[in-house]
């Protein structure tokens, strides 16, 4: 008999406390460090709960405010590096299962708790990941997986928290994926037209890509 898949519901919500390393011989701030927290947490200004971020132009502001990550995906990162690997390994806010956030659409939209979440876009791994996984290599092997979970914008601000289901209340027509993005960003530059279609796009991902597009 087959088994129902199961429900997409937020597994973890993670929060990190700023960070001070040292990274290329120069001190830097951090919020890579996320660990679970219990409760409702609040989702407003960018940002979840007491979440704080080191460096706002590749995590937080209005297209990056929220980070999801699937629990399928740690999975399969466990299964890569032989160890177990707690939530908010990856920096993510929330660690979902049931749902792949790597194939959610630019635009689709989550209603969990009280919040409305959309997604923006991709996670591209920065050198903060590969120092908190120890491995100066994982930038690359991160990107050669494929699987870079999504960024979401806050629609509207409420709370959420552990637990809680995952509705999708609206999937867009096109199928431009967190996925599809990632394989334009890293190589496959005849995909591009394609993401250029999906309206909710950010600016600088349109701006990005659309000079991909032209080689320079």
């Amino acid at each position: 008999m087959a088994t129902s898949p199961p429900i997409p519901r937020v597994l973890s919500t993670n929060v990190a406390e700023m960070r001070l390393i040292v990274l290329g011989g120069q001190p830097t701030k951090t919020g890579i460090y996320k660990h679970p927290v219990e409760g409702p947490q609040l989702v407003h200004d960018h940002q979840l709960g007491d979440d704080r971020q080191g460096d706002y132009s590749v995590h937080g502001g209005e297209h990056k405010a929220v980070y999801a990550y699937s629990r399928q995906d740690y999975e399969w990162w466990e299964s890569e590096l032989g160890r177990e690997l707690e939530p908010g390994t990856f920096g993510d806010n929330l660690t979902v299962v049931g749902i792949d956030a790597s194939e959610a659409l630019v635009g689709e939209r989550w209603r969990i708790g009280t919040t409305l979440l959309e997604i923006s876009e991709p996670r591209v791994p920065c050198s903060k990941l590969a120092y908190r996984m120890e491995d100066p290599k994982f930038v690359k092997r991160f990107a050669r997986a494929l699987r870079p979970g999504a960024y979401l914008r806050i629609i509207e601000e409420g709370e959420l928290e552990a637990g809680q289901e995952i509705e999708v209340v609206e999937r867009p027509g096109h199928d431009v994926s967190m996925r599809m993005i990632s394989r334009a960003f890293f190589g496959e530059r005849e995909l591009i037209d394609r993401i250029l279609t999906a309206e909710r796009l950010s600016g600088q991902w349109r701006a990005d890509l659309t000079r991909r597009r032209g080689g320079s």
